[in-house]
C-alpha cells in the first residue's frame, strides 16, 4: 500500500438513516390550513390517486414468470404511519385488512351458536356483533392517546383487533362443563346419544366471567415489558400458540369439513343429528360423506390456487376467495340453506339481541388463563406489527407501544363483554397485508374499521355468512387454524434450541398434544371425592377445565419449568456433536498410518 493512501484525518460524522416514505408527512394545521389541505385532497387527483402502482396490486401472477417480473418491474412505495396517503388507496387498503381479518371474525361466534346449539336469528347477531365490536375496538387499539406519564392507550399501528382463538379453544371446554354438570339441558337416547339443547345462558356466563378476568390483563399491562418478555419468552409463547392452533384444527376444523362439529359428528343412527349437518338441513348426508369432503378440499385447494395464481390484492383475502368458491358450487349443489338470509334483519347494531352477564365460577381460572396468554400474544403481535411498519422496535418509545397495546387488550376485554362479544386479541395476519401493499399508514387502518362496522351493521351479510355450508367453513377454518399454529412455529424458532429448551419444549408438549389426542383423561380426576360441597366441586371443576385446555397445560408446563429450570452459559449442544473427519482432504493419512 502507498503511503499516499493512508488517510490521516477522521471521517466527518454522517446523518442517521431514515426511512423513505410516500409523500410528505402530516404537519399540524390551523384550522385555515386543515380546510385548505383538506380541499385539495378531495379535489385533486393527487389526493385520490397519488402516485401508487395499482397495476401491479390488481394484476395476476404467473408463478415461472416471477423472477424475470421482480427483475423489471420494482414495487410501489412505501407508505409509513404519517405519510399522505390517497384516498382510494387508503380505502383499498382498508377494505384488504377487513377482508383479511372476516374469516377470522366471524369463525368463533358461529363455533360458538353451534357448541350452544343457538337459533339462527341469535346466531346471526352474534357475527354481526363480532363485526362492530371489533371495528369499533380497533380504533381504540390503533390510537396512540397519552393518560399519564409514559403511559399510553393503544400501540398507534394498524394493529387491529378480533375474537381469540384461546378464548375459542378455552370456551369449549367451559361449555363441555356446564353440559355436564347440568347448567346447560341436554337430552340422552335411549342408544346413548346425547343432545345439547340451547343454553343461551351459557354464552353470557362466559360474557361474564370475562369482564371481570380483563383486569389481570389490564394490570400486567404496567408491568414493564422486559420483565413481560423474561417471564414469558418465546419458548413459551410459541408453545400456546401452536397448541391453539392444533386444538382448534382437530375441535372445529376437521369435523366442519366433514359434516359437522355438532352431535352429528358421533355419526349416530338415530334423532335429529343422525345426518349432517342435520335431517333438516336440504341435502343431509352422514359425517365423512365424500361429498361434504370434496366441497371441503375444494374451498381448501381454491386458498392454494389464489396464492399461486392470484394478485397481491387477492392473495390478501385467499380465505374469503376459499369461500366464495366453496358457497358457489355449494349453492349450485343445493347444499346452502337460506333461512337465515330470509330471517336475518336488514339492519341491526349492538345490544339489538343481549345475554343474561353472570359469573361461572368455575370458568374464573381458565379465563385469567386466557388473559395472561393474550397479553403473550398481543407482545409479540406488536413487534410484529413495528417491524413490518418499518418503526423501531427498542427503546422506550416501543416499550410504550407495547404497554399501551396490552392496556388497550385488557380494556377492550372488558369494553367486548359489554358488546356482546368474547375478549379480543391483536390479529397477526393484517402485518401481511401491510409487508404486501407497503402501506402501514393508520388512515388505512381506520377504513378498515369503518367497513368492518358497515359489515355488522348490514345484518344480511351475517345471514350469508351463517348459510355457509360446514365443510366449506371446514376447509377454510382448517387453514385458518394451520396458519394459527404455524405462526407458534415461528415464534418458536426464535429459541436457540439448547438441550434446556428441548427439555421445556419435550414436557409442554407431552402434556399438550397428549391432553389434544386423548382430551378426556383429565375429566374424571376428582371423581373419587364423596359429595364435595358446591365450593370445592366449582374448583375442582375449574381444575378440569385447565386441565382439559391443551394450550392451557402446555404454556403452564413451559411457564413453570423455564422460570424453575436453571440458565446455564455452557449450555449448548455438545452431546450432540459428532466429529467428521473428511479423509479425502488428508492424502497422506494412510501411508502415515502404513509408516507407523
Amino acid at each position: 500500500m502507498s503511503i499516499r493512501s493512508v488517510t490521516t484525518e477522521q471521517p466527518e460524522k454522517v446523518s442517521s438513516p431514515s426511512v423513505s416514505s410516500a409523500g410528505p408527512t402530516k404537519r399540524r394545521w390551523g384550522a385555515g390550513g386543515r380546510f385548505k389541505h383538506l380541499r385539495e385532497k378531495v379535489t385533486t387527483r393527487h389526493g385520490w390517486v397519488g402516485d401508487y402502482d395499482y397495476a401491479w396490486l390488481c394484476m395476476p401472477t404467473a408463478p415461472w414468470r416471477r423472477s424475470r417480473a421482480k427483475q423489471t418491474r420494482t414495487g410501489p412505495p412505501f407508505y409509513a404511519l404519517d405519510s399522505e396517503l390517497p384516498i382510494i388507496l387508503a380505502a383499498a387498503s382498508g377494505l384488504q385488512h377487513a377482508l383479511a381479518m372476516l374469516a377470522g371474525l366471524i369463525t368463533p361466534p358461529i363455533i360458538f351458536a353451534n357448541a350452544l346449539s343457538l337459533d339462527s336469528k341469535t346466531s346471526a347477531y352474534m357475527i354481526s356483533a363480532s363485526l362492530i365490536g371489533c371495528g369499533i375496538l380497533s380504533l381504540v387499539q390503533m390510537s396512540r392517546l397519552r393518560l399519564f406519564g409514559n403511559y399510553f392507550l393503544g400501540t398507534g399501528l394498524i394493529s387491529v383487533v378480533g375474537t381469540s382463538f384461546a378464548t375459542l379453544s378455552t370456551a369449549n371446554a367451559i361449555f363441555n362443563a356446564m353440559y355436564a354438570d347440568g347448567t346447560c339441558p341436554s337430552t340422552t337416547a335411549a342408544d346413548g346419544t346425547v343432545t345439547r339443547g340451547p343454553c343461551p345462558d351459557a354464552y353470557g356466563m362466559v360474557l361474564g366471567t370475562s369482564m371481570i378476568c380483563a383486569f389481570l390483563e389490564i394490570g400486567m399491562s404496567f408491568v414493564s415489558p422486559r420483565i413481560l418478555k423474561r417471564v414469558f419468552p418465546p419458548m413459551v409463547t410459541g408453545t400456546v400458540i401452536v397448541m391453539i392452533g392444533a386444538s382448534l384444527i382437530g375441535s372445529s376444523g376437521i369435523p366442519n369439513w366433514g359434516g359437522g362439529s355438532n352431535d352429528c359428528s358421533g355419526r349416530p343412527t338415530s334423532g335429529f343429528f343422525e345426518l349432517c349437518p342435520n335431517i333438516a338441513a336440504p341435502r343431509p348426508l352422514p359425517w365423512g360423506s365424500p361429498e361434504f369432503i370434496g366441497l371441503g378440499f375444494l374451498s381448501f385447494v381454491s386458498i392454494i390456487l389464489t396464492e399461486l395464481f392470484g394478485s397481491p390484492f387477492l392473495k390478501n383475502i385467499s380465505v374469503i376467495v376459499g369461500l366464495a368458491v366453496g358457497c358457489i358450487v355449494a349453492g349450485a349443489a343445493g347444499y346452502i340453506d337460506g333461512s337465515s338470509i330470509t330471517t336475518a334483519p336488514a339492519i341491526t347494531f349492538l345490544w339489538v339481541h343481549t345475554f343474561k352477564i353472570r359469573v361461572y365460577a368455575p370458568a374464573i381460572l381458565p379465563m385469567l388463563a386466557v388473559y395472561v396468554s393474550l397479553a403473550m400474544e398481543a407482545i409479540g403481535d406488536i413487534t410484529a406489527s413495528a417491524e413490518v411498519s418499518r418503526v423501531s422496535v427498542v427503546g422506550e418509545e416501543f416499550d410504550s407501544r407495547i404497554q399501551g397495546g396490552v392496556l388497550s387488550d385488557g380494556i377492550g376485554g372488558f369494553l367486548s363483554a359489554l358488546f356482546t362479544v368474547t375478549p379480543l386479541s391483536i390479529f397477526a395476519q393484517n402485518n401481511g397485508v401491510i409487508a404486501i401493499t407497503r402501506c402501514a399508514n393508520r388512515t388505512a387502518g381506520r377504513f378498515c374499521c369503518v367497513f368492518l362496522i358497515l359489515f355488522g351493521v348490514l345484518g344480511k351479510i351475517s345471514g350469508v355468512f351463517l348459510a355457509i355450508p360446514n365443510p366449506v367453513l371446514g376447509g377454510v377454518t382448517t387453514f385458518l387454524f394451520a396458519t394459527v399454529a404455524t405462526s407458534g412455529v415461528r415464534v418458536l424458532s426464535y429459541n436457540r434450541f439448547t438441550r434446556r429448551d428441548r427439555f421445556v419444549l419435550a414436557a409442554a408438549f407431552s402434556f399438550g398434544i397428549g391432553d389434544l389426542l386423548v382430551p378426556t383423561i383429565f375429566t374424571h380426576l376428582f371423581d373419587a371425592v364423596r359429595s364435595p360441597n358446591k365450593g370445592l366441586q366449582g374448583l375442582f371443576d375449574s381444575i378440569t377445565i385447565v386441565l382439559s385446555t391443551p394450550f392451557l397445560m402446555a404454556g403452564l408446563v413451559a411457564l413453570v419449568l423455564n422460570l424453575i429450570l436453571p440458565q446455564d452459559d455452557a449450555d449448548g449442544d455438545d452431546d450432540d456433536v459428532v466429529e467428521v473427519v473428511d479423509v479425502e482432504a488428508q492424502p497422506h493419512s494412510k501411508e502415515k498410518e502404513l509408516h507407523n
